[in-house]
């Protein structure tokens, strides 16, 4: 089976704000954690979270996103739509999925609170 990992870019890089991605990388992985293959999907102009984002990621396969950092309302919208969200990445974007299937990243539940980009820990 091969699962699909989408990761908010920009220029190689883990973008820190979901929302305002320059494109999402889409990761291919099979069922021994081994990356096939990876293509760029570029997002609606709109805020991620007031787009039909979630729902072209959802036609596209997609089970999982690694994230830097995204507001509630975009968790919950993903959740609904069955991706699994993984928040705390930084660097390189293979890197960051290659960490997440081998099991070093984890959720760091970081909710960035408004447009702002003031991020906290939830209590």
């Amino acid at each position: 089976m091969i699962r699909k990992i989408a990761v908010p870019s920009r220029e190689g890089m883990v973008d820190q704000h979901f929302g305002h991605c320059e494109y999402f990388t889409i990761f291919s992985v099979n069922e021994a954690k081994e990356i096939l293959s990876e293509e760029r999907f570029t997002p609606p102009p709109t805020c991620g979270c007031k787009s039909d984002l979630v729902s072209s990621l959802v036609e596209m396969g997609v089970s999982d996103l690694i994230a830097g950092n995204m507001g509630q309302g975009a968790v919950t919208k993903l959740g609904q739509g069955g991706i699994s969200v993984v928040r705390g990445a930084s660097g390189p974007i293979r890197d960051a999925v290659e960490a997440w299937l081998a099991g070093r990243l984890k959720d760091v539940r970081e909710i960035c609170l408004e447009h702002g980009h003031e991020c906290s820990h939830p209590e």
